[in-house]
């Protein structure tokens, strides 16, 4: 189109990045347009192939992510499911569909080995990107760690309550007025603040949010 858009110093780094890339194409920072996913008939076909048609509400949970840092320990997923699979649920007679990408099977399935069969659907390491996306597409809830399943969720229009502990929220948070996010007390740098932090080997930073914090966030957002 005989233009060129740099990405370089004059962008304000310390904006979300839907921000930052309306800025770098020079369109209104203040209504940025919003991320969104354009799903084929094919791969909607082959999603209810894989987890089924159900007319009860669909919460999807992504209980892991590429680093462990930012994973909120899988028992606290099961917790915050069994809750929502209760009585005391704000979202009643739901089903959980369980989701995680290829290689990170075994903490997804740490938490749907344990829900209960008539109310938990597989949807972990199936299909390809795009198929996954339209399984996602089913649903009309998602819970999870930061993460590109977060970020499908939210530009398909899913309420969408991201969990973020060393990463930043105002920048990498789920973009949209239906999404959400809680984070740990502490900031990243805050986190990150010891001798002898190396991304490579570091454990779980994620342990300052409680149950009490997403069940609350939760019930305020959906």
């Amino acid at each position: 189109a005989r233009r060129r858009y740099i990405f370089g110093n004059h962008i304000d780094k310390a904006l979300h990045k839907v921000q930052q890339n309306a800025a770098v194409v020079k369109l209104d920072i203040a209504a940025p347009p919003a991320p969104q996913l354009w799903l084929s008939d094919d791969q909607i076909q082959k999603a209810k192939e894989i987890i089924g048609v159900h007319d009860t509400p669909l919460i999807a949970i992504g209980p892991t992510a590429n680093w462990s840092a930012k994973t909120w320990a899988v028992e606290r997923f099961i917790e915050t499911a069994q809750w929502l699979l209760s009585k005391d649920s704000p979202i009643q007679n739901a089903k959980i569909v369980v989701f995680a990408a290829p290689g990170e099977e075994k903490g997804a399935y740490a938490l749907y080995d344990v829900l209960d069969k008539e109310r938990r659907i597989d949807a972990i390491a199936k299909g390809n990107t795009g198929e996954a996306a339209a399984m996602l597409s089913l649903c009309q809830y998602y819970i999870g760690n930061d993460s590109g399943l977060m970020h499908c969720a939210a530009a398909l229009g899913l309420k969408t309550l991201g969990l973020f502990g060393p990463t930043y929220p105002h920048i990498y948070g789920p973009w949209g007025t239906h999404c959400h996010y809680v984070r740990t007390p502490q900031s990243f740098d805050e986190l990150i603040d010891y001798t002898g932090y190396t991304p490579q080997t570091e454990p779980c930073l994620m342990t300052g949010i409680t149950l009490s914090m997403v069940q609350n966030a939760i019930k305020e957002h959906f």
